[in-house]
Order: structure tokens, then C-alpha cells, then sequence
């Protein structure tokens, strides 16, 4: 089981530096258009949260599988 989870640490570490290096890559945004003072402009200039999301969700991923294997050792799963 120690080695699963290490293969699941080096796959999630593996996707999120690849993400990120990707992110780093892109092309920036085009400019908006118009003044600003007309159109659906949003607060803040609309902040991504792409990267964030897949962080939490990678974080809660290892958190979920680390109680299922505390579960498991201690023999109280069904």
C-alpha cells in the first residue's frame, strides 16, 4: 500500500507540473474591448481559477485516499 501511494504523490506532482508548464506557455489574453465603461466587464478583471480547482481537487483526492487506507489497516472496513 506504501507504494501506491507513493505512485499516486508522483502522478499528481507529475500533472500539476506539466499543467503548469503549459500555463506558463499559452498565449496571453486578447485585450478587452471597448472603454470598459460598457459590456459584461467583471470585477477584478475575472481571475482565473482553473489551476486552483485542480489543485483542491488533487489535494482532496490524496486526503480521501489516505483515510480509506487508515481505514483499511485498522480492519474496519465492510
Amino acid at each position: 500500500m506504501k507504494k501506491l501511494i507513493q505512485i499516486l504523490f508522483f502522478s499528481m506532482f507529475l500533472i500539476l507540473g506539466v499543467q503548469q508548464i503549459q500555463a506558463q506557455t499559452a498565449s496571453p489574453p486578447p485585450p478587452p474591448s471597448g472603454t470598459g465603461s460598457s459590456g459584461s466587464s467583471t470585477a477584478g478583471g475575472g481571475a482565473p481559477i482553473g489551476s486552483g480547482l485542480f489543485i483542491l481537487l488533487g489535494l482532496a483526492g490524496v486526503y480521501g485516499a489516505f483515510k480509506i487506507y487508515q481505514v483499511k489497516k485498522k480492519g474496519e472496513m465492510l
